[in-house]
């Protein structure tokens, strides 16, 4: 089976459907296809926080924000990318509202704007602790708007179509039906999101498989930056449940006034660095770790007690709602927190118009390297990244359209369709000792010898798994963790490349 479109997204979340939401209003007459394996779930869904953005020139400024972020990226950032997403960051906030998105207010009619970690000024936009879900929802109900757009929701990409450097398409696996067929477009926009499944724990939701990733890396697309995965300071410690995706407690939490303290109720951070509770999140995650190990214990406390009840309930209700689901008060109580794998800082590779080394695709979000981020990604820069880039990847495609005649591939299927259960099992052992691979060797620590000894059996792993969909065909669970071993292997590789120390990036001496 083979069908054709204009213009094919791979994924749906802020940087998919705003790509899609621009091209459909300014093309009419052309159809776009977004692919996704759960329309209804997104890594944008679950961003609490909100979005970085200076608003207000009378109580902050450009120049801060990009400072800011230059200095949680820890040198590494692009300060023209920089410069540019500070400054084009206010326009996509105005769009959003446009769009019907709404953010939380002052009686006054200004912006409510949260301080987090890093940030010297108040300057994130957000709607209580719900921004992301605010944001999809609104995203999604423009899309229902636009007939010209096809959603193709239980659908996972398998591989790009390219012929020699030009992208054509992707090919596609239908989950419900378990048809395998291609899709050729004028242009390809990955939006797939990040990689956190690849760990045992995660703040990202199950479809965070590293898809997009796993395929540029097959066609020899270039990726950058990939050892640089940032660890959240403060998910939800469930001893119950340890595994799998975890729940955020937003770093605007502490700035409105939590503490984290360890199991004697002592404040540590101010022994780690001079900016305490709201230093960079790479700082925060590596302060607790060690505060942890010191302690021997698996966690430590986030204190809320001291935030004025009526204001934590306003700002968070949903982080206290989680809170008393797993019998924790934050008036009383303090909550257990602990790091874990929440954004990948590199990605793809890309120009400042979301072009990847290879013609005719793009990428965007998570999934892509913009330069913005460095070793470390400030605090709600990343929504503001798929807005402006999402933005300029639309602008690229119109102004200077990529079209290139590519051969019908639809009679090369490479893949048989399995309709086996026999192999579940064994992905799932596969799946669970990737995880624990990556989760022992690529934290917020690692050293040349693990990891060394990581890329060895991650080799050994990708021959299995290649060896059963050769042998028994494909399935989701398949294809995903033929994708997480691809990007697992490739952050092992660069992680042994690196011999210095940056940001999220920490390689302790043999």
């Amino acid at each position: 089976m083979t069908s054709r479109c204009d213009f094919l997204v791979l994924g749906s979340g802020i940087a998919g459907l705003t790509f899609s939401i621009k091209l459909a209003r300014t093309f009419p007459d052309k159809n776009i296809v977004i692919a996704s394996k759960n329309s209804e779930e997104s890594s944008t869904k679950y961003a609490q926080g909100g979005i970085a953005a200076v608003t207000d020139l009378t109580i902050d400024s450009f120049e801060q924000h990009i400072q800011d972020t230059l200095i949680a990226g820890d040198g590494l950032c692009d300060r023209s990318v920089v410069e540019m997403v500070v400054r084009e960051g206010s326009e996509c906030i105005r769009e959003l509202e446009s769009w019907g998105a709404v953010f939380d207010r002052e009686p006054s009619g200004t912006l409510n704007l949260h301080r987090e970690g890093g940030h010297q000024k108040h300057r994130v936009v957000h709607h209580k602790d719900t921004t992301g879900s605010e944001v999809q929802n609104t995203l999604s109900n423009q899309i229902k708007l636009l007939p010209n757009i096809e959603l193709l929701t239980s659908h996972a990409a398998v591989d790009l179509i390219f012929e020699g450097n030009t992208c054509c398409g992707a090919r596609l696996f239908d989950l419900e039906t378990s048809n395998l067929y291609n899709v050729f477009s004028g242009s390809t926009l990955l939006a797939t999101g990040g990689i956190g499944q690849v760990f045992s724990s995660t703040t990202n939701p199950n479809i965070s498989t590293g898809d997009g990733i796993g395929m540029a890396l097959r066609a020899n697309v270039k990726t950058e930056n990939l050892e640089f995965i940032q660890f959240h300071p403060t998910a939800l410690y469930d001893e119950r449940d340890k595994k799998g995706q975890v729940f955020l407690i937003s770093e605007a939490v502490r700035g409105l006034g939590a503490k984290l303290v360890n199991h004697r109720g002592e404040h540590f951070m101010s022994d780690y660095d001079p900016r305490g509770d709201l230093a960079p999140r790479d700082i925060v995650s590596r302060a607790i770790a060690s505060e942890m190990k010191r302690t021997g214990q698996e966690h430590v406390y986030l204190d809320c007690t001291e935030i004025d009840v009526a204001e934590f309930e306003a700002h968070f209700p949903e982080i206290k709602r989680k809170c008393l689901e797993k019998g924790i008060d934050p008036k009383y109580q303090p909550i257990p927190v602990l790091p874990a794998a929440h954004y990948l800082c590199g990605g793809i590779k890309t120009d400042t118009w979301g072009r990847t080394s290879m013609l005719n695709l793009f990428a965007c979000g998570e999934c892509a390297c913009t330069g913005l981020h460095g070793a470390n990604r400030l605090a709600s820069n990343s929504l503001l990244e798929a807005l402006v880039f999402a933005n300029r990847c639309y602008l690229s495609v119109v102004n200077d359209p990529l079209f290139e005649d590519c051969k019908d591939h639809s009679s090369e299927v490479p893949f048989r369709i399995s309709n086996q259960a026999v192999s579940s099992g064994e992905l799932m052992d596969l799946t669970e000792e990737m995880q624990s691979i990556m989760s022992a060797n690529i934290g917020v620590r690692c050293n040349q010898i693990e990891l060394n000894k990581a890329l060895i059996r991650l080799t050994q792993l990708s021959g299995t798994t290649e060896k059963i969909i050769s042998e028994q065909g494909i399935n989701r669970a398949s294809l995903e963790l033929r994708n997480m071993i691809s990007v697992s292997l490739e952050i092992v590789r660069q992680s042994l490349l690196r011999n210095e120390n940056r940001g999220t990036f920490f390689k302790e001496e043999e």
